[in-house]
């Protein structure tokens, strides 16, 4: 009897018969299923894109990776938490849901989620066509697409997001993170955008997000003054290659990197970058930590940031994040240390980018629960006892409707507020709201 090839790979990886090039012919085909256009892929210009890191894996979801990035390599529990809050999970499936050791305040068992469950990421999809949030920059790891583990569920996960903006009408792109990669590490990002165009034929999907009619992909973390292996001129080629390729590429770079000091290289070299760039998009996160930094930022850096890029026929994709905290992740750290003020914090970023005259953002992040900047269901009642986690400050789906809501201001569709909105009592979803003054 024939099998067809893709059972045959299938049960391989189910085997563990995790060789790459079994894993490549497995998991990097082409889309075929059907494709809903409700937003159109052809510009950024307009939308609101959210990171998604899509890296959460549980013990006993098929992937092979542990309690990846909810725990650490001894397991979850209450000596290894990465995570500050805790996702809302009752609306997912039994086959969804994994058991942890953490209990709630009335003795339930806490449950998580895993990334490399198709029907979940599909439903987080699904809630951003719900609250009206256009799509997501995926993000991919030059670390984890080597062994062959790595590259599967990174591979699941990238699918998962194609079906999920294909069949709720979001768009998505790829942003390659640099982070620890080595030098000379730069080729990894060439191979594997090779392997996608290839084999996956992303740039051919319909969902697939463009600007200035070119395929869109992100390159993220060029110019920290932090130790990184890589070199700038690595960065550099590594831009002019893509340019090469005929896509339109964004380079995520410190917030002081116009004038290259605080978090940035003093190495004109990134300035370099910036010319080579199409669009530039700094990264704020933990850069101010309330309205009035906020409302300084745009009137001291922002503003002077996109006349740098206006004069050069750039883009700009300013940053906004809704709240900071890592104290699980790094102990000894301030709990809560960028409170999120019940969404004024994140509505002031969202004004200032729009006065500023920013026509796209970037919002960090749809599922960053390690970094408490998670803007998807998150619940108002985390597990008990000798860990911490931040309480959702609202229902559990105050964000996706606020940022839906921001996102109808930067496309022109609501007037600016610098105003928190007033959500209606009835129903969800992106409706308007009426303003209310900052406290």
């Amino acid at each position: 009897m024939l099998v067809p090839t893709g059972v045959v790979l299938t049960a391989l990886l189910d085997l563990q018969v995790l060789d790459r090039e079994t894993v490549i012919r497995a998991t990097m085909t082409p889309y075929s299923g059907q494709s809903r256009r409700s937003i159109p892929s052809r510009t950024l210009t307009g939308k609101v894109m959210c990171g998604y890191q899509g890296w959460f894996a549980a013990a006993g979801d098929g992937s092979e990776m542990g309690w990846f990035h909810w725990g650490d390599k001894n397991g979850f529990g209450t000596d290894n938490v990465n995570v500050e809050m805790w996702p809302e999970v009752s609306e997912l499936d039994p086959d969804e849901r994994f058991s942890t050791p953490f209990r709630h305040s009335d003795g339930r068992i806490a449950e998580v989620f895993s990334s490399y469950k198709r029907k979940t990421v599909l439903r987080h999809f699904r809630w951003m066509e719900e609250y009206g949030i256009d799509g997501v920059f995926v993000q991919r790891f030059g670390v984890r697409i080597q062994r062959p583990v790595d590259l599967r569920f990174t591979n699941t996960v990238l699918g998962h997001c194609r079906s999920g903006a294909n069949e709720y009408g979001r768009t998505y792109a790829i942003m390659y993170d640099l982070s620890s990669l080595p030098k000379g590490g730069t080729s990894i990002i060439q191979e594997d955008w090779k392997l996608l165009v290839d084999r996956m034929r992303i740039t051919s999907d319909p969902a697939y997000q463009r600007h200035r009619g070119k395929p869109v992909v992100g390159l993220w973390g060029m110019g920290f003054n932090d130790r990184r292996d890589y070199t700038l001129d690595e960065c550099l080629d590594l831009v002019k290659c893509f340019k090469r390729q005929g896509l339109t590429v964004m380079v995520g770079v410190p917030t002081y990197w116009r004038t290259l000091n605080g978090d940035s290289v003093a190495d004109p070299k990134l300035l370099e970058i910036a010319e080579a760039a199409d669009i530039i998009s700094p990264w704020t996160v933990g850069r101010f930590k309330n309205v009035e930094q906020v409302r300084e930022y745009g009137e001291r850096r922002l503003r002077e940031d996109i006349a740098w890029c206006t004069k050069r026929f750039k883009d700009f994709m300013p940053v906004v994040y809704p709240g900071f905290s890592w104290q699980n992740l790094y102990p000894g750290d301030t709990f809560d240390k960028i409170p999120r003020s019940g969404g004024r914090f994140l509505w002031a970023q969202y004004a200032e980018a729009k006065a500023a005259g920013a026509t796209m953002v970037y919002q960090a992040m749809f599922d960053e629960v390690d970094e408490g900047t998670a803007i998807f269901k998150v619940t108002s009642d985390p597990p008990v006892g000798s860990v911490r986690f931040l309480a959702q400050d609202g229902s559990n789906d105050h964000y996706l409707w606020l940022v839906g809501q921001a996102a109808r201001m930067i496309r022109g569709e609501t007037r600016l507020w610098r105003t928190l909105p007033n959500r209606p009592q009835t129903g969800s979803g992106p409706k308007t709201g009426s303003p209310r003054r900052f406290r």
